[in-house]
């Protein structure tokens, strides 16, 4: 209810400055011991870890980790922060952030805005929160894309020791080339890099963290075999299906409906979801998946668990609904 109070004033900000807000407002509200929401518990097994629920917050809504313990109680079943990169970097010039109502959608050209990764290290270790935390990692810009695995590989020592689980993030449209990384040898070469320095670490602290892949929904039926194939042969420890699309079906015609950048929201739902069916078929369970991409009830997180998906994560949806979604969808899941 007190989201739908705010939503007006927020809707009628820039929506990058709207982001801001709510989560200044957010962890304002919540040391003051509002803005909780208590959520069934339905625990779910996954990667080795188990979920108090399966519904997630997706990568994206707070880059830094400088606000977990307020999203934390919200009653989400684990939160994903990031992406995150090696260097601080500014992102892509402003307005890089479109709200379009009428398709409940948004476009974004962010580009990997953040503090860096030495910052969220310290912005993780100074949360109180002790549930599950993803940390997803990319490259900066000024990294040449024949370059990306020594990105990678440094958040990825660098998070090791504060993630539950880490993910690779190879699949935003807003970073050039940055998903010519998920065909051919430049995938090969990524996967068997990092998942060595993964057992390596794993060795170092005594502690296995699950990493797992993130995928577009703009593939063809070859690149989710190629895809599959490369999980299976790296012993990957999931995937997330899906980021955002550079399709603009559904929003045809709108009011920025084409601004550049990837698309995420109502309209992603289908696409999103028949890519992670595709990838259940081939991978027939032996990589877990979770579903993103277009989650605006319970009934349809639903189908991505009837898709494939063991998890399942929210962002955009919750725009529009607000924070009742994460309950709607733990309540609607089994």
């Amino acid at each position: 209810m007190l989201y739908s109070l705010a939503r007006p004033l927020l809707f009628s900000l820039a929506p990058e400055r709207a982001h801001e807000v709510t989560l200044s407002m957010l962890k304002s509200a919540h040391k003051l011991g509002a803005m909780r929401q208590t959520v069934a518990a339905k625990p779910v097994t996954c990667m080795g870890i188990e979920f108090p629920n399966p519904v997630g917050l997706a990568a994206g809504l707070d880059k830094n980790g400088a606000y977990i313990d307020a999203l934390a109680g919200l009653g989400f079943g684990f939160i994903e922060i990031g992406t995150i990169t090696p260097k601080p970097q500014e992102g892509n010039p402003k307005p890089r952030l479109f709200r379009i109502p009428q398709a409940k959608a948004i476009i974004n050209r962010m580009g990997f805005n953040n503090d860096g990764v030495d910052q969220l290290v310290e912005n993780v270790k100074a949360s109180k929160f002790k549930g599950i935390l993803g940390i997803n990692i990319g490259k900066n810009a000024s990294t040449p894309v024949e370059d990306a695995v020594s990105d990678y590989l440094i958040c990825l020592e660098k998070v090791y020791n504060y993630a539950s689980y880490i993910t690779v993030n190879i699949s935003s449209p807003n970073t050039k080339n940055l998903r010519s990384l998920q065909s051919g040898h430049a995938l090969t070469e990524l996967l068997e890099t990092l998942k060595n320095r993964q057992l390596e670490l794993a060795e170092e602290f005594q502690h296995y963290v699950p990493l797992v892949l993130k995928v577009a929904p703009d593939l063809e039926a070859s690149d989710i075999d190629f895809i599959a194939s490369q999980l299976l042969q790296f012993k990957i420890d999931g995937l997330i299906v899906t980021n955002t699309t550079l399709s603009r079906e559904g929003v045809e015609g709108l009011p920025c409906g084409d601004e550049a950048g990837g698309l995420s929201g109502a309209p992603v739902f289908e696409k999103s979801t028949a890519c992670l069916a595709a990838f259940a078929k081939k991978l027939k369970g032996q990589v877990p998946l979770i579903g993103v991409g277009g989650i605006l009830s319970g009934e349809q997180a639903v189908a991505k668990q009837q898709a494939g998906a063991s998890l399942v994560q929210i962002y955009s949806g919750m725009i529009y609904t607000g924070p009742t979604l994460i309950k709607d969808c733990v309540d609607a899941m089994t």
